[in-house]
């Protein structure tokens, strides 16, 4: 047999040419280390794990950062790779120019400096804006974070206040289509999910706290996430704002909200536009509702599926107007941003203090004011046409998708737990009893949520317990008397019965036909073809099989494991109520 001459020697073919290693990389694009992260990031190219290290690297076992050679060769036609180098050039001249304490020379070189735009990249990474909703999480957040930054030598204020405006954008956008559909306060930050082209959009809001810079965390790296997602973001919220009819960027629909002259001019329409309690002025009128109004078609009864999609969004409309016809105030110690954004989203009215910020729509002492916002244990001032709730019932009757009772959110109560919405307990999972209570009352059921009935029979349970243990010590002393003749009687009574017992089954009685049960003998098949089934499997479907009941069983083993916990809790709750109860 003559040798085959088309097969490749050792290390010319397969995974030794697939992978290609950073440093080959850096080689071959001839760029810095910080360059070509950069570049990976804005591109979106990521390291790579090859499946036989040793056979990628030529049989050498040291250990290298790896890519995909196509991502290499891809990345060598990028023409941001010269902008870098003419960055790079203008770096040492800038230097040169320093050194030589040449002022005109280096204000010359910095007014000349050379820029770049992503704009190509953010339309080669996204291809339809539906991709870009979809990979949308990420770049909010990310511009979230930095909106809260302070100025500082790795970012610079340009991308603070640029991630600034572009997420307020983006809030009044969210406010216009009313299309927040859950939110949650974590330690971290508050979470919001939205409904946007009909994709779930996920991001997170950090608290507004002081600013202590980590040590372990690569700020630079960050600035390239921050300006890619940034310009990605600016496309977005162009495109979503003329899909309603917005005019981007915003303006508002009253060109002087405060009624004075405005000093600043576009400073001042800035800050208003950052209260997110205004309107924005609309493109084009919007039309009336009659002319709004599609055809209705007539739905057949075999078509369930044009039912439950109609159910949806006859839902969705009740969320929409979920504070519609409240007119809420918030205290100066509440959170505003947060507030003003979730109320206006669901169709409420609200206001706050004028001197906290601008944006103020009416005043404490309005008479049409349903609900105050407090966050403080007692009052100076009340008024009695209103109710004053803690902040906390605004996020859980989102959730809840329907106004909850106020008085368990009053001021100085203990609130009730804050139940992640996006928690779904499915079949076989622990709910928390606060979870059923909550599903009852959106039944109807009222009886689960009220703390003040939960308590008085609590009470109710430790002076029942107290009273039967003081019948029981009674009726212990009472009856030591009576214990010899009560054994009398029960020794006379066993023999009688035993002697019956046994002239019962000396009769002959006529046989009775017994019906079989149809669901037992159902039951029992079922269970026979399903054991058979499992013996028949292949040893595959075997594995796979094994693998799924045990997952099944770890997680009624985790459900029951919670749901001891909270038993032993509550345990103590009781013991300690009844201490306090037996010291009082």
């Amino acid at each position: 047999m003559g040798r085959f001459h088309g097969t490749f020697r050792k290390g010319e073919g397969g995974i030794a040419t697939n992978y290609i290693s950073r440093k080959q990389a850096l080689k071959k694009l001839q760029l810095s280390l910080k360059d070509f992260r950069r570049l990976c990031i804005l591109k979106g190219i990521y390291p790579v794990e090859p499946p036989r290290k040793k056979k990628a690297n030529k049989n050498n076992s040291t250990n290298k950062t790896y890519y995909y050679t196509k991502d290499i060769k891809f990345l060598a036609h990028e023409p941001l790779i010269d902008k870098f180098r003419s960055f790079k050039v203008f770096i040492n001249r800038l230097k040169k120019a320093i050194g030589k304490k040449d002022q005109d020379a280096s204000d010359r070189l910095r007014s000349n400096q050379p820029t770049f735009k992503l704009d190509h990249i953010v339309k080669e990474r996204y291809p339809t804006f539906i991709d870009a909703v979809r990979d949308l999480d990420d770049a909010i957040s990310m511009c979230f974070l930095f909106s809260t930054f302070p100025k500082n030598r790795a970012v610079k204020s340009e991308i603070i206040h640029l991630c600034r405006r572009l997420t307020v954008e983006f809030l009044h956008y969210i406010m216009q289509t009313k299309s927040l559909r859950k939110v949650f306060i974590s330690v971290k930050g508050i979470y919001y999910q939205a409904e946007i082209m009909g994709q779930l959009v996920t991001w997170m809001i950090p608290h507004n706290l002081g600013f202590s810079r980590p040590t372990d965390v690569d700020f630079k790296i960050m600035v390239t996430f921050a300006q890619f997602y940034s310009t990605m973001l600016g496309f977005v919220n162009y495109k979503l704002y003329h899909s309603i009819n917005l005019i981007y960027p915003p303006k508002l629909a009253i060109e002087n909200p405060s009624g004075e002259d405005m000093l600043e001019g576009e400073e001042d329409a800035v800050e208003f536009v950052a209260a997110l309690n205004l309107s924005l002025k609309n493109s084009v009128e919007e039309c009336s509702e009659e002319d709004a109004q599609l055809d209705e078609f007539e739905e057949s009864e075999d078509n369930d599926q044009l039912k439950e999609q109609k159910a949806y969004q006859e839902n969705i409309k009740k969320l929409q107007n979920l504070f519609s016809g409240c007119k809420i105030f918030l205290n100066r110690e509440v959170p505003r941003e947060s507030l003003v954004f979730i109320i206006r989203c669901f169709g409420g009215e609200v206001s706050f203090d004028k001197t906290v910020f601008v944006g103020a729509t009416f005043d404490e002492s309005d008479e049409a004011i349903t609900h105050q916002i407090v966050d403080r244990p007692s009052l100076t001032k009340q008024y009695i046409n209103r109710y004053y709730v803690q902040p906390q019932w605004i996020f859980d009757s989102v959730n809840a998708k329907m106004l909850l009772p106020v008085e368990l959110y009053f001021p100085g109560e203990i609130l009730p737990p804050h139940l992640s919405p996006f928690v779904e307990e499915k079949e076989g999972d622990y709910v928390p009893p606060e979870k059923k209570a909550l599903l009852d009352f959106q039944k109807g059921i009222t009886t689960g949520l009220r703390r003040t009935e939960e308590s008085e029979d609590d009470e109710n349970d430790t002076s029942d317990i107290e009273e039967t243990n003081f019948k029981d010590s009674t009726i212990v002393e009472n009856n030591t008397e009576q214990n010899d003749v009560a054994a009398d009687k029960k020794k006379r009574k066993t023999i009688e019965d035993s002697t019956e017992k046994k002239r019962a089954k000396m009769e002959v009685k006529e046989g009775e036909f017994e019906r079989d049960n149809a669901a037992k003998i159902a039951q029992k098949e079922a269970a026979e073809e399903k054991r058979l089934a499992i013996m028949m499997m292949p040893k595959k479907h075997k594995h796979l099989y094994d693998k799924i009941i045990f997952g099944q069983k770890r997680k009624n083993r985790e459900a029951l494991k919670l749901k001891e916990k909270r038993e032993e809790i509550e345990k103590k709750q009781r013991k300690k109520k009844r201490k306090q109860i037996v010291a009082n």
